[in-house]
């Protein structure tokens, strides 16, 4: 293991999202990541999370995490894939506990390809998890925020829209079209009292780029980021936690960037 080389100095984690009691929340692909630290950060800030997992396993014993911290989770096992998943997993949340207040759309695949060799089949897909879930499972979530008459908060993942990615043009494609979609939401779904807003990670300590690089190419990448360190889950799970917050109760249609200062829009 080489975490500790390629993230020399980052912070323990902490609660730093205002409180979230009483909220409701769903965060798909919760299984590991930066899915599993947003849920764990949400459940810490008080909110009831949901957890949309393709590996159900992996779900439950991300839910007994939280369990064991004292928060509330359960699991929802579904392929984002599927159109009808997206509503299905909304509903689920909306019978347990009667409202939604948080979407927090993580799901995401990357398998790396070269441009020349992406066929239409895996783009489909990387669009498919990328972008269109993002698209329904948001519609399913801001219906269900409209009809609980207290609006509410959805977060997007994004990443490389604005800088390309070698090896993704499908992924980066999927991210530059989650980016506009944020924006375009935002505008429709203000009068409702509904805010959406992105993050955008930079190089971040996951198991995505670990299986992806040699150990020495990812410690040459860290060395790379003027912050001197990949970013860590915890951190973004916590900058999601206080995007869904109340904090940011001013803030909609908004990418931020968390990347340690390796690109500046």
């Amino acid at each position: 293991m080489i975490g500790t080389n390629v993230s020399p100095s980052a912070p323990s984690p902490r609660h730093i999202a205002p409180p979230l009691e009483g909220r409701t929340a769903l965060v798909t692909g919760a299984q590991q990541g930066i899915g599993r630290a947003t849920a764990i950060a949400l459940a810490d800030a008080g909110a009831r999370v949901a957890l949309n997992v393709l590996d159900e396993p992996e779900g439950i014993r991300v839910a007994e995490e939280i369990r064991a911290r004292g928060g509330v989770a359960f699991v929802i096992a579904g392929d984002l894939a599927r159109v009808p998943t997206a509503s299905e997993i909304v509903e689920s949340c909306v019978d347990a506990w009667g409202r939604l207040d948080i979407l927090v759309n993580n799901a995401g695949v990357f398998p790396r390809r070269a441009f020349l060799d992406i066929d239409d089949e895996l783009w489909d897909r990387v669009l498919a998890v990328n972008l269109r879930s993002a698209a329904f499972v948001g519609q399913a979530a801001a219906r269900a925020m409209i009809a609980g008459g207290e609006g509410g908060s959805i977060v997007n993942l994004s990443s490389s829209a604005v800088r390309g990615q070698p090896l993704g043009a499908h992924y980066a494609a999927s991210k530059a079209g989650v980016d506009a979609l944020t924006r375009t939401m935002a505008l429709e779904l203000a009068p409702h009292g509904i805010r959406v807003n992105a993050l955008a990670p930079g190089l971040t300590d996951t198991a995505q780029p670990r299986e992806a690089n040699s150990p020495e190419t990812l410690q040459a990448l860290a060395e790379k980021i003027p912050a001197g360190r990949m970013g860590t889950a915890d951190e973004m799970g916590q900058l999601i936690a206080l995007l869904a917050s109340d904090a940011f109760a001013y803030v909609t249609g908004q990418v931020l960037h968390a990347n340690g200062g390796t690109f500046m829009p």
